[in-house]
Order: C-alpha cells, then structure tokens, then sequence
C-alpha cells in the first residue's frame, strides 16, 4: 500500500494543486469524508464547503464551491466549480464582500426571492472564504 496519495485541484481558471499529499477530508453532498492511500476508488459531489489536505503533518485549506471528486488508483482528483487556497484568500477583501452580500440580502429579502437565494448563496460562499483564510492568520 502506498504512503501518499496523488492531490490534484483544478477550477475551471486553473490548476491549483498537483502533489502527494498524506490524507484529503472533504465536504461532500451527504457530509466531510476523509481519503487516505489505498482508499477504495469512487466518484462523488461536493457541496460547497472546506476541503483539508495534509501534507507532512500540515493541514492546508481550500474553499470549494461545488463540484466532483474523483478517487482511483492512489490519486484524488477534485474538479471545482471554483476553489481558492486559503493561503491566498485575501480575508480583508472577503470581509468587505461579506458586508456587501449581507446588505444586499437584506434589501432584498422580501422583493424577490430568486435573488435573495442567490445573494444567500454569495454570503455563504464568502463566509466559507473567511474561515479559510483566517486559519491563515497568525
């Protein structure tokens, strides 16, 4: 059995991440699961949430936005709809576009509700990209 797993990260932008990582706990559809070598192959959804991956007693962050993980052969493969490293989430930013979608949400909470779903949407995406970023934060 191996002692690492194959890690790659891509988002329709790019590929984030490509290396052998030790374990992978991610936020599936029905809940976080955890992935180490040797791990039985399948294929499932992402929710939007954060992804952890160790890497040489180091626990990295990742805010994922939806998508599909893929485990076979000793390798993980995530394809996001979107997904930053927390190490590179800019958290006064996301601060600030947190404010912004909870105003936002506010004004229109009770004039339409498509809309109101999708700035809820946007508040959570931004939340999600806070914690990440401030398990940065020293």
């Amino acid at each position: 059995m191996a002692d690492k797993l194959q890690f790659i990260l891509v988002s329709p932008e790019r590929e984030l991440l490509n290396e052998e990582v030790d374990e992978v706990i991610a936020p599936g559809v029905e809940g976080d699961f955890g992935v180490l070598p040797g791990h039985t192959p399948f294929l499932t959804a992402l929710r939007v949430g954060e992804l952890v991956y160790k890497k040489d007693g180091q626990e990295e962050y990742v805010a994922i936005d939806r998508g599909f993980l893929e485990v076979s052969d000793n390798k993980v493969t995530v394809l996001a709809e979107s997904a930053e490293l927390g190490r590179e989430i800019n958290l006064e930013e996301a601060i600030r576009r947190k404010l912004e979608a909870e105003k936002e949400l506010e004004s229109v909470r009770k004039e339409d509700e498509i809309k109101f779903r999708k700035v809820e949407a946007q508040l959570q995406r931004e939340l999600l990209r806070i914690a990440v970023a401030e398990k940065y934060k020293k």
